[in-house]
Order: structure tokens, then C-alpha cells, then sequence
């Protein structure tokens, strides 16, 4: 399905959702609702999950948020396409419920995307939350802003070429932190032969698209690192693995994959232990 309305005039506020993607009882998800509620610009804030519970809903209430309950429930690529499909706003920030938004990331990012003649998506640099404590700088984070660097250009975000060396050499863009011009997209977004590069597979089918990837380089959101989250489950189980090579495969024969995957795996593996 597409949603097709021609951007002609700037996006505000009104023009924006956060849609929560909420699942079981975390304890950072009121946190997360009041980094949303806190911004700088304000826009609209909203609940999605296929886990209904006292707890969620109790945080809903609390916050007088809509709560969209997917009755699917068939993994976290229906949860993620649901929560796009319950907004009805033209840009959307699928929003983790372990993270935490800076109070400037609606506004800086709406500046991003009116600078854009055909935005596609818009995402921002981000720090890690680990143990209650910020960390702004670490092996895997660099190695990923170095990756962003072109994107730093305006006059690259319209360029396939540059966008797709990016995702070629690994998946850059920290998924919470991107937001979606729906107007320009084609649900679904998310596919579900895959629990952890879902996100990357999607940013590079959208990718080949005509249109702006819009890059924020300050840092204006803070993505948890934690035992329980899904991505630290997946390496535990060293299930990205195969998924890796994959998404390499689509850029580089299977030799440059292998040494790729190894070497993005390494990097990774800070996902679990710091440097210290």
C-alpha cells in the first residue's frame, strides 16, 4: 500500500507521530513516554503492541495516550508495520520503549526533512544507555559515524550511490532514531524473514528509491543497552550471523561478505561487554 501526498508545504508539529512499539512490561517504557512528551516541538505520541497488559495501559492512562493493540502478533516486523499502519500523520518515528529522546529531536529533525524536496527517511547520531550511565563514545559508535560521515553533506542525502556504500559496509543507522516521510513509502516496510536486521533490510530496499536520506550528526537520542533487550539475545545466541551475510550478499560477493560480517561482529560483540 502506498500513501501518496505530495509534500507542499513545511512539516510541523501536527505532522508527526511517535508511536511507541510497547511489549510486555518494560521499566523504562515511562521514561520514554517523557522524553516523547518533553520536546522542544510538540507532536503526537501513541502506544503499539501486540502485548495488551494492567501495566501498559496503566502508563497510557496515566499520560492519556491511545493505546493500538495488534491482534497479529506474528513478531516484531507485524508490530513495527502495525504501528506505521496506526498512524495517520505523514512522518512517523517507530519509538523503542527502552530509549530516550532528547528534548530537540522532533524539531531538529523537522528542520532536516524541510530541507528536503523528496525525504524518504531522517534519522540522527545517538549515545548508548548502559547501566543508567551515557556513553558517548565507544568502538562500534565510531566506526558507525565514520560510516555516516558523507551523510554529514547535504548535498548527498539525495545520492543512491553514497546511501548504498553506507549500508554496504553495515547497518549505520540506529533504527529508533530514523524517521519515515509514510507519504513516500510503501507498507510494508518491514519484512519478517528476519528478528534482527530488519531495519537494514528496509533501509536499503527504501534506499534504491528516489528521493533524501536526511542525517542530524548531533547525537539527540539515547538507545538502551541492556541484558533483556533483543538484540543482545540475538548475539548471545550468535543469530545474526547468517542474517549478516545476507545483507552483505546484496552489495558484495560472497568472499567480501565473509571478511565484512566478521569484522561488523567484532564491533558488535561491545553490544555485551565495554572496553573496559
Amino acid at each position: 500500500m502506498r500513501r501518496s501526498v505530495k509534500k507542499n508545504e513545511p512539516y510541523g508539529g501536527d505532522s508527526h507521530t511517535f508511536a511507541i512499539c510497547a511489549y510486555q512490561e518494560s521499566p523504562y517504557l515511562e521514561e520514554c513516554v517523557r522524553s516523547l512528551l518533553s520536546q522542544t516541538v510538540k507532536s503526537h505520541v501513541c502506544i503499539a503492541t501486540s502485548t495488551p497488559n494492567r501495566y501498559i495501559m496503566s502508563i497510557a492512562r496515566k499520560y492519556g495516550l491511545c493505546v493500538h493493540v495488534n491482534e497479529e502478533a506474528e513478531g516484531i516486523a507485524s508490530d513495527w508495520n502495525f504501528a506505521c499502519r496506526c498512524v495517520g500523520t505523514p512522518l512517523v518515528t517507530l519509538a523503542h520503549q527502552d530509549d530516550i529522546y532528547c528534548s530537540r529531536y522532533t524539531e531538529s529533525v523537522l528542520e532536516a526533512l524541510n530541507r528536503c524536496r523528496h525525504p524518504l527517511i531522517a534519522f540522527t547520531d545517538y549515545h548508548e544507555l548502559r547501566d543508567g550511565k551515557t556513553v558517548e563514545s565507544s568502538r562500534l559508535l565510531l566506526v558507525k559515524r565514520l560510516m555516516l560521515f558523507p551523510l554529514k553533506f547535504r548535498g548527498f542525502w539525495g545520492s543512491r550511490f553514497v546511501r548504498r556504500r553506507i549500508l554496504s559496509f553495515g547497518s549505520a543507522i540506529c533504527c529508533p532514531s530514523v524517521t519515515m516521510a509514510m507519504d513516500n513509502l510503501c507498507l510494508p516496510l518491514f519484512r519478517n524473514n528476519m528478528k534482527s536486521n530488519l531495519d537494514w533490510q528496509a533501509w536499503e530496499e527504501i534506499s534504491v528509491k528516489k528521493g533524501e536520506f536526511a542525517y542530524v550528526s548531533a547525537p539527540l537520542m539515547k538507545h538502551r543497552i541492556h541484558e533483556g533487550s533483543a538484540t543482545s539475545g540475538l548475539l548471545r545466541e550468535n543469530a545474526r550471523r547468517e542474517e549478516d551475510l545476507f545483507m552483505y550478499r546484496k552489495f558484495w560477493p560472497a568472499w567480501m561478505a565473509e571478511l565484512l560480517e566478521k569484522f561488523y561482529q567484532s564491533s558488535e560483540r561491545f553490544n555485551q561487554k565495554t572496553d573496559g
